[in-house]
């Protein structure tokens, strides 16, 4: 019953890794570590789900491999709430979020909406987004109107002007009554600096991030003295299994079919990518494209998707998001809740000696 709920459970339930490996060049012993693990449980087909990051190390392992005399079928599989690999249409994950993300800004802007005449004038939703403006650029799904929410976007590909923002804030204040704002968290300046630089790095050595929205906030309250109120996305937008997309859904199990196919007809080094169709209506279909021309390519957001002011989205950008978060893929409930499953995620007895790091 359990693989059964499998299905419809927030991709969590596998597990994670953020362990970094560095090139072969630097540090063969991984390398070699990691092939003879494969040796020893007998393992000829490796598919790694992820991003930039995970697509460079299926391609390293992949070509390690053959240096080895152990060729490993490797198997990248697009899976990013970024949206930012390139190659593909979109990424699997990046749909629901989007869809998470557009409901909760045109929800939060109901509520600002109606306190604003006595109270909060201004509320800041952080979201993801490092580098690329993808899942900002969703909460522009939400308006509906000139007047409706979100009034103002912060992509990372346009640089932050301070007083240009602040005055967009009171603009809109005066003839909306009250101001929504989306912002990524990658929200940068012109220099390359984070407006929420937390001075620490990740597993990746990536810049960790983090709040964009109380910065934002202060600045709105030492210019205009509104009363705000500001939220984090965080994980909540990329676990939100309760309200996904089922066209993500759908392309979500195409992608992992494919892998597999591809590896059965003897394939490597390869991820398959979603390709948009022509004509009308959203159609698409799975091709394939070679790890080593996706590895560690962000694709951003394209400057015809911001509008010229760089505060909110395109109908060039509304035409692409929009299939992306249509139809519903509810889970079961239970007892009023989601219906998920908890693998045990034992693992198997180890085979070698401990690993000692050169």
């Amino acid at each position: 019953m359990d693989m059964l709920i499998l299905p419809i459970t927030p991709s969590g339930a596998f597990g994670s890794c953020r362990f970094k490996l560095k090139s072969p060049e630097e540090n063969p012993a991984e390398y070699k570590r990691l092939i003879e693990v494969f040796q020893a449980h007998d393992i000829g087909c490796f598919f790694y789900n992820g991003g930039g990051d995970s697509q460079d190390t299926a391609n390293k392992v992949s070509q390690f491999s053959l240096q080895m005399g152990h060729p490993i079928t490797c198997i990248g599989i697009p899976k990013t709430v970024d949206n930012d690999l390139p190659l593909t249409d979109t990424c699997p994950g990046f749909g629901s979020v989007a869809k998470y993300v557009a409901v909760s800004t045109m929800e939060a802007g109901l509520d600002v909406a109606s306190m604003a005449e006595s109270s909060t004038k201004v509320f800041v939703l952080e979201v993801m987004g490092r580098h690329a403006g993808w899942i900002a650029a969703a909460g522009g799904l939400a308006k509906t109107d000139s007047k409706a929410p979100p009034h103002i976007i912060l992509f990372p590909e346009i640089a932050f002007d301070r007083q240009a923002f602040l005055d967009q804030v009171r603009r809109t204040v005066d003839k909306v009554g009250y101001c929504v704002v989306v912002a990524s968290e990658g929200a940068q300046y012109a220099d390359g600096s984070f407006l929420a630089d937390s001075g620490s790095k990740d597993a990746f050595g990536h810049t960790q991030l983090g709040g964009v929205a109380p910065s934002l906030v202060e600045m709105i309250k030492a210019e205009h003295g509104f009363k705000c109120h500001w939220a984090v996305a965080d994980y909540l937008q990329r676990a939100a299994r309760h309200i996904a997309s089922a066209t993500d859904v759908e392309q979500a199990y195409a992608v992992g079919a494919a892998a597999v196919e591809f590896a059965l007809e003897g394939k490597n080094a390869v991820m398959p990518v979603i390709t948009r169709l022509k004509g009308k209506g959203y159609r698409w279909r799975i091709d394939e494209a070679p790890l080593s021309k996706v590895a560690n390519v962000e694709r951003k957001m394209p400057r015809s998707f911001i509008t010229r002011d760089g505060f909110g989205i395109t109908a060039r950008a509304r035409e692409y998001l929009l299939p992306l978060i249509q139809g519903e893929d509810y889970p079961p409930y239970e007892n009023g809740l989601p219906r998920y499953v908890r693998l045990r995620n034992v693992l198997l007895k180890k085979k070698l000696p401990a690993f000692k790091a050169g």
